[in-house]
């Protein structure tokens, strides 16, 4: 016989209490939802689902961003308004000729309510989709409501440096470090007081979690946060290894292991590893691997890199580890290490946008410019820590 799960969370996030906000805090309204597969309660139950079933408060929108109301779609693949097969209500593309809510779409609705496991990281595109429903709800005079989420990996740990303003974009649109240690919830209410109008914004908060929480401590149900960061292992080297989107090596896209293995036909991955190690990096290994990518980069073509291997969780840092990785894998490229291309005319480089500036692109691949960086990064991310400190809820 198999084993039966029975012991109950120990986290209750903000969907788990939708049905009593539902009583108390937008009771009536015609409610418009902004989720993804990640917006479930700890019974597994999809919250859309839980809001068509509300009694006392009707669903009349959902609103979807990149990779679509239920994980449907591949990074980067634009799509566009649709009905919900299940509801029958409009499902808004917050990820096709618009970016931010129209005043017509939220014109269907009297409060907005947002539910989407976040990671804590600034390029995450869903917070960028927060910050614009936030401003489209200030200008149309609609009730914003954060149904909190924990921070996977606790709220202390606050990584790289802070976006420069002029690199807004779709992956990163405020001024705020590569790893927040906030909670959705906690960086939406720092994010309305920078807004040039504050929205109705109100949070229904966590119970039971403590900064000191990651996500294995809570007893919730981890559902992939993106076709690409499908475990919890994958989002903790994230945060470093993203950097590699920005250039022409493969940060694991098309295999089994994204971002947790990185290469390119033309590295050796035997000596990136050995390299990488001698640098005794705090709470990592790197083995050396080869891997053939089914779609993305090197589409079909045998890579040889490394594989992150976390073996210390407390003393591992993400955005450092990522950003002298991709030092060592430019050194070793005999000249084929690229910087990828911007996409449009007139845009910069992509890995401007990722890191917030062109410090990195014009800085890191030179060894003293690379300690420069670490060094502002640890300064902006102390910095950090205290700028946030009156927005965070919870102890």
């Amino acid at each position: 016989m198999g084993n039966r799960i029975t012991a109950q969370p120990s986290v209750r996030t903000g969907a788990d209490r939708i049905e009593e906000a539902a009583k108390t805090v937008f009771a009536g309204a015609r409610v418009g939802l902004v989720t993804c597969p990640t917006g479930i309660n700890s019974r597994f139950e999809s919250t859309i689902d839980l809001c068509g079933a509300l009694t006392d408060a009707k669903l009349t929108a959902l609103f979807a961003c990149e990779h679509g109301i239920r994980g449907e779609r591949q990074a980067g693949v634009l799509f566009e308004d649709e009905t919900d097969p299940r509801w029958g209500v409009p499902v808004f593309s917050l990820y096709g000729k618009t970016k931010k809510p129209t005043a017509d779409m939220l014109g269907h609705v009297d409060v907005v309510l947002f539910d989407i496991q976040d990671i804590g990281v600034r390029f995450f595109t869903y917070l960028t989709t927060l910050v614009y429903m936030m401003e489209a709800c200030a200008e149309s005079g609609t009730t914003l409501i954060v149904l909190d989420r924990p921070n996977p990996f606790g709220g202390f740990c606050c990584e790289g440096g802070k976006l420069v303003p002029g690199f807004e974009s779709m992956v990163g649109i405020a001024p705020i470090p590569f790893r927040t240690g906030m909670t959705i919830g906690e960086f939406a209410l720092y994010m309305n007081d920078r807004l040039e109008r504050r929205c109705d914004l109100k949070i229904v908060g966590l119970q039971g979690w403590r900064r000191t929480m990651e996500f294995a401590d809570t007893g919730l149900p981890w559902v992939m946060t993106s076709p690409n960061t499908p475990t919890l292992e994958t989002c903790r080297v994230y945060p470093g290894t993203c950097l590699f989107e920005g250039t022409n090596v493969s940060e694991g896209r098309g295999t089994t292991r994204p971002f947790e293995t990185v290469g390119a036909p033309w590295l050796d991955g035997e000596r990136l590893a050995a390299e990488m190690n001698a640098l005794a990096l705090p709470g990592v290994h790197f083995q050396p691997t080869y891997f053939t990518p089914t779609f993305s980069k090197h589409q079909g073509a045998l890579c040889s890199g490394v594989q992150l291997y976390v073996t210390d969780t407390e003393t591992y840092r993400s955005v450092e580890t990522g950003l002298r990785l991709l030092h060592r894998a430019a050194k070793l490229s005999d000249g084929r290490f690229e910087w990828i291309a911007p996409f449009k005319e007139g845009r910069k480089p992509f890995i401007d946008y990722l890191t917030g500036s062109d410090l990195v692109r014009t800085s890191a691949l030179d060894d003293a410019g690379l300690e420069r960086i670490v060094a502002l990064w640890e300064r902006d991310a102390d910095e950090w820590k205290k700028e946030r400190a009156p927005y965070l809820l919870y102890d």
